[in-house]
């Protein structure tokens, strides 16, 4: 499977902005896919998953409440809705998937080996 973020831009703090991680391949709906994210100067990490049904999703404890991950297997796409964004919510957005039917919650990073383009959101005070 292919995938490609896209949907970033500038916005202000407090703000709402939604990504789109479009997949190629006829093996997507088998995927669970992820959201990650790398501010610079600062390691990736684990933003939210959603499980190849859509059944489950996880999300990190910095978005929990905020942003909101689903998908749409007819069409092969993930959707990352983030509302009420922080400065710290500025980095580069990357999707990711992992060929697991298992939980969301459960997925360890490094089964995620499918890697898509990122895009960058940048929120401004």
């Amino acid at each position: 499977v292919q995938l490609q973020a896209s949907g970033g831009g500038p916005v202000q703090a407090g703000g709402s902005l939604s990504l789109t991680c479009a997949a190629s391949g006829n093996t997507f709906r088998s995927h669970a896919i992820a959201w990650f994210r790398q501010a610079p100067g600062k390691e990736r990490e684990f933003v939210a998953s959603i499980s190849w049904s859509g059944g489950s999703t996880h999300y990190s404890d910095s978005v929990k409440d905020r942003f909101i991950i689903s998908r749409n297997n007819a069409k092969r796409m993930v959707t990352l809705q983030m509302n009420n964004l922080k400065r710290d919510d500025t980095a580069v957005y990357t999707c990711a998937g992992a060929n697991s039917i298992a939980l969301a919650s459960v997925i360890p990073e490094y089964d995620y080996t499918w890697w898509g383009r990122g895009t960058l959101v940048t929120v401004s005070s």
